[in-house]
């Protein structure tokens, strides 16, 4: 007889107190983007009327057009971002892919202490090493360049890269190595052809938040890097809303929403790969 689901084994009081508990959660992290949103609706004037007004009046799509006027090159910044992430996203992976099946698969001298290091360097901040990688930046003659932001990324995105897919590769069976050195196959071999297949879920995942990752860490590196407007991402396009005087807020949030909507159709097309990632492997068959 087969077991009950997992939501029958709980009382009804105990499925009510989950569910609020599920609500009160996605209220914390939804309401700021909807609070945002209502925002980028409402004219300015009303931001600061009192008392406030959660729900816009005579709200209006009219701050999605003039954000474009205050700011003639947000739609540059927007193409910014999206090419530096997807650089750096290819290239963490073209690192990441051969060094986490090398620590999954290999056992060797200093591997713990690498990994070590490795969670070390999550640990800092980028504005902490800011100096320094200026001067490597400038010595390198990459600065007002798009590698000045490139490189900075793949160095602080590849350690949690590497954590992440070696998990992932871990629970790849063994035996499947073992077969494919029994018939004759190099490391190479067996890693493009056999591991690379399965381990694609996790792949794919190591990819997104690699993306998004790169996506939102573009702003101190570009202020510090770059001062040419052509190669600045999109945190300093948002910036620039920030006025001597005041702030447009409505044109702020509204251009918020524009910016992220390239990462969030990257997620909504990858988003069945990044919850079948996620859980392979989370039970044992």
């Amino acid at each position: 007889m087969s077991s009950p689901a997992m939501i029958d084994r709980y009382r009804w009081w105990e499925i009510v107190l989950i569910y609020c508990g599920i609500a009160l959660f996605l209220f914390f992290v939804l309401s700021p983007f909807v609070e945002g949103f209502l925002v980028s609706l409402k004219p300015l004037a009303q931001l600061f009327s009192s008392p406030y007004r959660f729900w816009p009046e005579n709200g209006s799509f009219e701050a999605y057009r003039t954000m474009w006027i205050s700011v003639p090159g947000f739609g540059r910044y927007i193409f910014n971002s999206f090419f530096i992430s997807t650089v750096v996203t290819v290239i963490v992976l073209c690192l990441v892919i051969p060094a986490a099946y090398a620590f999954a698969r290999f056992e060797f001298k200093g591997m713990g202490i690498l990994l070590g290091a490795f969670l070390t360097v999550n640990m800092f901040s980028g504005a902490v090493l800011l100096i320094p990688l200026f001067r490597l930046m400038r010595s390198m003659g990459v600065l007002n360049t798009y590698l000045a932001m490139i490189v900075p990324g793949v160095a602080f995105l590849i350690p949690s890269a590497i954590w992440l897919l070696r998990t992932y590769m871990i629970r790849i069976p063994q035996e499947l190595n073992e077969a494919a050195y029994m018939d004759g196959a190099s490391h190479f071999y067996t890693l493009r052809r056999v591991i690379l297949p399965i381990a694609m879920p996790g792949i794919i995942v190591v990819a997104i938040t690699t993306f998004i990752g790169a996506y939102a860490q573009q702003f101190i590196f570009a202020l510090t890097f770059n001062s040419k407007t052509e190669y600045m991402p999109l945190p300093v396009g948002l910036f620039a809303y920030f006025g001597k005087q005041e702030v447009i807020w409505n044109e702020l949030m509204a251009a918020s929403f524009v910016g992220i909507a390239p990462a969030m159709v990257v997620i909504f097309f990858l988003q069945r790969y990044l919850v079948g990632g996620l859980t392979a492997g989370a039970v044992k068959q």
